[in-house]
């Protein structure tokens, strides 16, 4: 029970890593507040309120407390005022996951405007107004924080379809390295957590993954892709006081991807 009464709110908390770290919070005493987006029924194929729900239900189920928190992070007065809707409920913020995020495969030709904004308003400018606004409860609170944003392997590597995503990863955790500088005199630690390929629904509804995850248990030297509780229990370290000492950091969680030798005759992957 490293997390025992404190009060803790998770963007993107219905399914995949979201989800994995609300519980693992949960399990840690914390009592929870799952953010989640109700537009992502379309891109799921699912009902989102029931989702959402199903987190909630395990997490009581456990003996937490959990609430729902419906709300598009790429609405700045929506992003904020989930802090504001934890505080009235629960009377206290000292856990913030940046976990939301979306990731439209795109051909770098094919991505509008439009798209790219979005793309930033969700993953990037949405966090940004989160993290302030909860920030100030917690210099207001005056027994310091943690600020635990989920980035990616893409923050330090490329992708062909991923030209308006990777720029938002790099973003979040150049975010939480300035907010460490800004709220480390408040004891707020900020660090950031990069998931390499991590078996969630989000990744499911890409083409041709089951090949491509068949190939990464060859390839990684840890023979297999991750799982949402790899990330929730970097998460949960993070956000316990066994982090005490650290902030603006960026770990990864990625079996060794970033680490692949680049010859096939070592097992690398060209």
């Amino acid at each position: 029970m490293r997390l025992q009464d404190k009060i803790a709110l998770v963007t993107g908390g219905s399914r995949g890593m979201g989800r994995a770290t609300a519980i693992a919070l949960a399990k840690e005493g914390a009592s929870v507040a799952i953010n989640y987006h109700r537009g992502a029924d379309e891109a799921f194929g699912a009902d989102e309120d029931a989702a959402a729900n199903a987190v909630k239900q395990e997490i009581e189920d456990q003996g937490g407390r959990g609430l729902l928190l419906p709300g598009d992070l790429a609405d700045d007065v929506a992003a904020r005022g989930l802090v504001h809707d934890v505080m009235a409920h629960f009377q206290g913020l000292d856990i913030l996951v940046c976990n939301a995020g979306i990731c439209p495969m795109t051909e770098f030709l094919d991505i509008s405007t439009e798209l790219f904004d979005h793309m930033h308003a969700v993953n990037l400018r949405g966090h940004f107004a989160c993290c302030q606004e909860a920030a100030k409860v917690m210099i207001g609170q005056g027994r310091g924080g943690r600020i635990v944003a989920i980035s990616s392997m893409s923050a330090r590597l490329g992708g062909e379809h991923q030209a308006h995503y990777c720029p938002t990863k790099s973003g979040i955790h150049s975010l939480m390295q300035s907010m460490a500088i800004a709220l480390g005199p408040h004891g707020i630690t900020c660090n950031s957590v990069g998931p390499g390929e991590i078996d969630t629904d989000m990744n499911r509804v890409i083409p041709g993954f089951e090949e491509y995850w068949q190939y990464l248990e060859k390839v990684l030297p840890l023979r297999r892709v991750g799982q949402p509780r790899d990330v929730a229990d970097v998460v949960v370290f993070f956000a316990s006081d066994e982090s005490r000492y650290v902030t603006g950091q960026l770990l990864m969680v990625d079996g060794g991807f970033v680490v692949l030798p680049l010859s096939p005759a070592e097992g690398g992957t060209t």
